[in-house]
């Protein structure tokens, strides 16, 4: 039977711009089944799933269930609950752990200052504060997984993330959605942010050794999540055409326009800058967007120029190279 990642892949539809938006990444360990919705449809208490939904509303902070791989995901082992945050913006990307006997406590989080990168915010209030820790191991792995969500992301999901912590990827965590079922197997890798779809184990342990020498792989990369989508896009032809391929060497500095047109500047550390043409069109031909969803026409970013651009004033200079 034809899926929506079968439909994708046939059609060759392109991966870049296509990750979900990020800057901080907040991960709550909830073994046990997950639902559509899974903050308010998991073992986690529904009332407290909604009210991180709104807590961390436009503070730029996603938050998402965690749970490990294997065939015993779906039961319920064990009342503490292993907390991860994660910041992506390049030269300032951090990871936080703590475990919690109630994420209840996760309300005493200040949103705002951990959306801007603030690991200050990491202050639970009005109560004693947790033991949060400095997350020193590999890179984490986030697979999505939640077939309730989309079927694709089970089928492709889940054998994939059992795969890698089978062959010793301690990092790898199923996650509930990170959006782009159309893409699966696809997942996220903190605390750089950067987003992968049609993964294989093998090309996802290329891109943690990447990663570990301070390297990033564009093949099969869908963007790094602390950009708006026609930033990923832009980026990542930045790193195209220049071969650049250090994870923190380029940031996206500005978008400028709206729908369907941008311009966007991009950086580099050394103070290089490109201006970067970014059009939304419509896929074409139709395809699901999800597997039992209508055909449809999803947009995706198309980059239409780049030009070398003067060099930032200084303060963007000095955001690029992490400094700010």
């Amino acid at each position: 039977m034809s899926t929506c990642a079968t439909a994708s892949r046939d059609l060759s539809e392109p991966l870049a711009g296509t990750a979900a938006t990020a800057s901080t990444w907040l991960l709550v360990e909830q073994p046990g089944p997950w639902g559509t919705e899974a903050l308010t449809s998991s073992r986690l208490d529904r009332a407290v799933g909604r009210a991180l939904e709104r807590a961390a509303e436009g503070t730029g902070v996603r938050v998402a269930l965690i749970r490990r791989p294997g065939r015993h995901a779906d039961l319920h082992t064990g009342a503490r609950h292993r907390v991860f945050v994660a910041h992506t913006l390049p030269g300032r990307s951090w990871i936080r752990t703590t475990a919690l006997d109630d994420p209840a406590g996760l309300l005493g989080l200040d949103f705002a200052a951990l959306g801007a990168g603030d690991p200050g915010g990491l202050t639970l209030r009005p109560h004693t504060p947790a033991a949060w820790e400095e997350y020193t191991g590999d890179p984490l792995v986030l697979v999505c997984t939640n077939g309730k969500r989309d079927r694709c992301c089970a089928l492709l999901g889940r054998p994939l993330a059992g795969e890698l912590a089978a062959s010793g990827v301690h990092g790898t965590w199923e996650i509930t959605h990170i959006g782009g079922h159309r893409f699966a197997p696809t997942l996220v890798v903190l605390p750089h942010g950067y987003t992968y779809g049609r993964a294989t184990a093998q090309s996802v342990k290329d891109v943690i050794e990447a990663l570990r020498q301070g390297r990033v792989v564009i093949d099969g990369c869908r963007g790094r999540s602390a950009w708006e989508r026609p930033g990923q896009a832009a980026e990542l032809a930045v790193r195209e055409l220049t071969g650049e391929d250090g994870a923190d060497a380029l940031t996206v500095a500005r978008t400028e326009g709206e729908a369907p047109v941008w311009s966007v500047t991009v950086a580099h550390r050394d103070g290089r800058a490109w201006r970067v043409s970014v059009a939304q069109v419509a896929g074409a031909p139709p395809r699901p967007e999800s597997c039992g969803s209508p055909l449809g026409s999803p947009a995706r970013m198309e980059v239409v120029g780049i030009h070398t651009g003067r060099r930032p004033a200084r303060g963007v200079r000095a955001m690029a190279a992490g400094r700010l």
